[in-house]
């Protein structure tokens, strides 16, 4: 506490910070000052105290939380800050709407008259064991594999039928149906109603989600419910509803709370929606979007035609405008005298073959006549066969009265023989000569 020493001028008032505040009259007040600084040390002499509540604002600037806490019952609150070097020992957890018990020591602070507290320590009420079990299933969970991203449903890009598992006549409904006809007007949504806290949250939501996942006109099943404190969350992180989602044939979204709220049910469904109203986003599709994601596509479709049709034609063009199109019957001309060159060409080459060819031909006629058989017939020669065909070379193959085929150059004619007979010396001397 600051120490004051005024100085007093006899006959005058005291000065302001010589006047204790318990002291103060009109005529003699105290000043700001002492009485901010009697009030610090007033609030010094509290210590630190226990306090329960609800956390209804969680600011992180610096490394420091600046926040308030709400009375349970009433509308009291009060303002805290956890310095950073108390905030690193708390657990990361800490959000808007938790149930905490938190050790504060007040602190005033003389030069702004401001009146916070400062937190020490904090922690959830009737959590810390559950806490602890919640961790133990979301391992064991995860060991088996229902958190995998493999073993997740793709949702349908839009859906016939929309189950919806919520609380009667909640927000989250409204949120739900609301959000999905903004978006899709024909959409349709079959609600089943199941307590969304307490005892009955979990065996009534289980028999919901097995009702629609039993229905084949049911696509995809939103399980949604507002915020709350995390001790109001837990039905949605208990392993009989964990195993139901896991087992269900029909995607499953999971719209539980805030973004901050993260119950195990968010790992295990198909999809976590950060709220119902953005289940309802990630579910439908925006017609508005489809639209005019459609009306994009065509005017794509009609440009790339109109691209494809332009450039078909200048091709045509240049091709129109080339020579050979342009004028075909020159260079079907062309084409024609050089096919009758080529004819011309090829008759002289025949006729020249076939000329010389008939040249040899009669060649080879002269000289096979000249070597046949008949030829000398022809010059009076003639050739003689015994009956069995033997040609006679020697006189004595004909003794008399042998029958002999004599062939002559115009037919054969039988004769007998006679004998052998002596030739004269003139026949020798011309056969010799011969």
């Amino acid at each position: 506490m600051t120490t004051f020493q005024p100085e007093t001028v006899p006959g005058q008032p005291p000065p302001p910070d010589s006047v204790p505040p318990r002291d103060s009259t009109v005529h003699a007040p105290t000043s700001v000052a002492r009485l901010n600084d009697t009030i610090r040390g007033f609030v010094d002499r509290w210590g630190s105290v226990w306090v329960e509540g609800e956390i209804t604002s969680w600011n992180l600037r610096g490394g420091n939380v600046f926040g308030r806490m709400k009375d349970l019952t009433t509308d009291a609150t009060i303002s805290f800050r956890v310095w950073s070097s108390t905030a690193q020992r708390l657990p990361k957890d800490f959000a808007t709407g938790d149930h905490v018990v938190a050790c504060v020591k007040a602190d005033y602070f003389p030069r702004s008259g401001d009146f916070s507290f400062a937190v020490s320590a904090m922690r959830h009420v009737g959590l810390g064991d559950q806490l602890e079990r919640l961790e133990q299933l979301r391992t064991k969970l995860r060991a088996e594999g229902l958190f995998d991203a493999s073993r997740k449903k793709r949702l349908p890009f839009l859906p016939g039928l929309i189950g919806l598992i919520t609380g009667e006549n909640s927000d989250a409904e409204k949120d739900v149906h609301r959000n999905a006809e903004l978006r899709w007007p024909q959409v349709r949504i079959r609600t089943k109603h199941a307590a969304v806290q307490g005892d009955r949250c979990v065996p009534e939501t289980i028999a919901a989600l097995k009702a629609l996942d039993a229905d084949p006109e049911v696509a995809v099943i939103v399980i949604a419910r507002g915020g709350g404190d995390p001790q109001t969350l837990l039905g949605f992180s208990d392993e009989r509803l964990l195993r139901a989602v896991a087992a269900a044939s029909t995607p499953v979204v999971s719209a539980i709370g805030h973004e901050n709220d993260h119950p195990l049910l968010d790992d295990v469904a198909d999809l976590r929606a950060s709220t119902p109203t953005d289940a309802a986003k990630r579910v439908v599709p925006d017609v508005s979007e489809q639209r005019a994601l459609v009306a994009q596509l065509r005017a794509r479709l009609s440009s790339r035609l109109s691209q494809r049709v332009t450039h078909d034609i200048a091709q045509l063009e240049q091709l129109r405008s080339r020579p050979v199109l342009r004028t075909p019957d020159a260079l079907l001309t062309g084409r024609a005298q050089e096919t009758w060159m080529l004819v011309n060409r090829g008759r002289d080459i025949l006729e020249r073959r076939v000329a010389a060819d008939d040249r040899r031909t009669r060649e080879l006629r002269a000289s096979l006549r000249a070597l046949s058989p008949l030829a000398t017939l022809s010059r009076g020669y003639a050739i003689a066969h015994l009956r069995d065909g033997v040609i006679v070379r020697d006189a004595t193959q004909a003794p008399a009265g042998a029958d002999v085929l004599v062939t002559v150059a115009q037919g054969s004619f039988a004769a007998r023989s006679e004998g052998p007979v002596e030739e004269s010396p003139a026949a020798a001397t011309q056969d010799g000569d011969n």
